[in-house]
């Protein structure tokens, strides 16, 4: 476990939508670097920055063309090293997404691999033997390359997937073990980019689908080894580097293949899902939603077996959202989106905000899918700053922007928000600031539930001397607590404090402190 990780808020940026500093309708690097100051203000002190490499970008720049290259439309490799030395004088660490699963297919190893001249790279991705050999329980690209096979895709069919092998060789003749040589030169080929960019000194990686790299590997063993065998190479040559996965398992990504954090994603079924994003055609049972009706017990019993097996070996982090997911916005008010605030803030695990979360930004439903964006297109648009030209994203002509800003009267913006002290930013920027000056809310601090019922509220949880009380429902709930020496410490909403018990005020959050 990495030790900074344990006091740490991150911010991700999706930089083609953060800030623009050319005037060209598309952020970029120096214009990340003019807003490290608010980034420092809000009280984040790491950021994860969504792939700036060289891309075609039919998939948003998680189809790379050249890993060791910054994408000419976000700036120069000196723009980045700059962008580097201005965050850590501020205190503020760099993640950049590492995509470990798959390349553009215009990255020069697949040009040469597809090739039907052999080459070096020809076992660099998975092709079958003959273009009439296609089994239907793959994903492949057919006749669409003069080598004579068909190749693996992982996801869309520009992004060929990256040979490490198969846990469970059914094709022999097409194949390759996971312990083979070639999966291997994968995993170090892997591990020479990862060496590129540590060098330069940024402090480490988020990795973009962990799980996905070995095939046929259900139960994760064989890519659990590739990243044991890569989590010793940081320790060895960089001991403060991180790594965090998008996996959503942290028995298999922390405890099995050696993960700082893993994000605690949406999946149907899973905590998350109970917590913020459970409907139904008619009905909304997430725990926090509007009119809230949810079970808690449906987060707890996903979510503690994970804390408990990661304990003392690494955490799970919540977001507030991310370029995947449509923004909260969509499904809650800003009020609820308060309280979830509240909530994340006050959890153990290392949290993110989503760039815009922090205002209350909205998930446009209106837009037609950019760079592979689909549904996901409407969680990235521009940043909202200010009330001057496109809400201070840009001075370029708005018919140039990556994506257009909201345009509504009411839209929120930065602006707006500072110095508000009813704004969701003023919210988040306070529990910030109380996470931050209180060791016993820290990333890993002691996590004790005090008071789940099942389809019941409040949730009450102990953190060290602090027990949150939080209530997202329609109604007043009274819980019997011995409020001895206990004094009121952060609150949303309403509450009333008596002898024996508290009285926690409908769609109402409060921290107390024993002092």
């Amino acid at each position: 476990m990495t030790e900074w990780l344990k006091n740490s808020v991150f911010y991700q940026i999706y930089p083609q939508s953060f800030c623009d500093s050319n005037s060209d309708g598309i952020g970029d690097l120096r214009g990340i670097t003019t807003k490290l100051d608010y980034i420092k203000n809000l009280g984040c002190d790491a950021v994860w920055i969504n792939p700036i490499y060289d891309s075609p970008f039919k998939d948003a720049g998680y189809d790379v063309r050249d890993y060791k290259k910054i994408a000419p439309r976000y700036g120069t490799m000196e723009d980045f090293e700059h962008l580097l030395s201005e965050a850590h004088k501020r205190g503020i660490r760099i993640l950049l997404d590492l995509v470990p699963g798959h390349t553009s297919d215009t990255h020069e190893w697949f040009e040469k691999a597809k090739s039907p001249f052999p080459s070096e790279y020809d076992d660099r991705y998975i092709f079958t033997k003959s273009v009439w050999e296609a089994p239907q329980e793959y994903r492949l690209v057919c006749g669409m390359s003069d080598r004579d096979g068909n190749y693996l895709v992982n996801f869309f069919s520009s992004q060929p997937a990256l040979n490490y092998g198969f846990h469970d060789v059914k094709y022999p003749d097409w194949q390759f073990s996971a312990d083979s040589p070639e999966a291997w030169a994968t995993v170090e080929a892997l591990k020479d980019i990862m060496r590129f960019w540590l060098d330069k000194g940024i402090d480490g990686f988020r990795v973009d689908m962990a799980d996905s790299l070995v095939k046929n590997d259900d139960d994760k063993l064989s890519t659990a080894k590739i990243w044991r065998n890569i989590r010793k190479m940081m320790d060895s040559d960089y001991p403060d580097a991180v790594l965090i996965s998008e996996w959503s398992d942290p028995l298999k990504s922390i405890v099995n293949s050696g993960f700082d954090a893993d994000f605690y994603l949406d999946h149907p079924g899973n905590g998350f899902n109970a917590l913020f994003r459970k409907k139904t055609d008619d009905d909304n049972l997430s725990f926090f939603a509007d009119h809230a009706h949810g079970d808690i017990d449906e987060f707890l019993s996903d979510y503690l077996p994970a804390y408990w097996c990661s304990m003392d070996k690494g955490f799970i982090s919540f977001m507030t959202n991310n370029h995947d997911m449509p923004r909260a916005t969509f499904y809650m008010s800003d009020h609820m989106i308060k309280l979830t605030h509240a909530f994340m803030m006050t959890m153990p695990g290392v949290p993110f905000i989503y760039y815009g979360d922090e205002i209350g930004m909205r998930y446009r439903t209106d837009l037609i899918s950019k760079e592979g964006g689909y549904a996901r297109t409407g969680s990235r648009t521009p940043m909202q700053w200010s009330s001057e030209k496109n809400l201070g994203f840009s001075d370029a002509d708005p018919e140039m922007l990556y994506l257009p800003v909201d345009y509504s009267d009411d839209a929120p913006t930065v602006e707006a928000q500072e110095g508000r002290g009813d704004s969701i930013y003023e919210n988040i920027r306070s529990l910030i600031a109380l996470r931050r000056a209180n060791p016993e809310l820290a990333n890993d601090s002691e996590f004790e539930v005090v008071l789940s019922k099942s389809g019941e509220y409040p949730f009450v949880y102990k953190r060290g001397s602090f027990t949150a009380f939080i209530n997202p429902s329609d109604e007043d709930k009274t819980v019997d607590f011995d409020t001895d020496g206990m004094k009121e410490y952060f609150f949303i909403g309403g509450f009333e404090i008596n002898e024996n018990n508290v009285v926690i005020r409908n769609r109402s959050f409060l921290l107390l402190r024993h002092e």
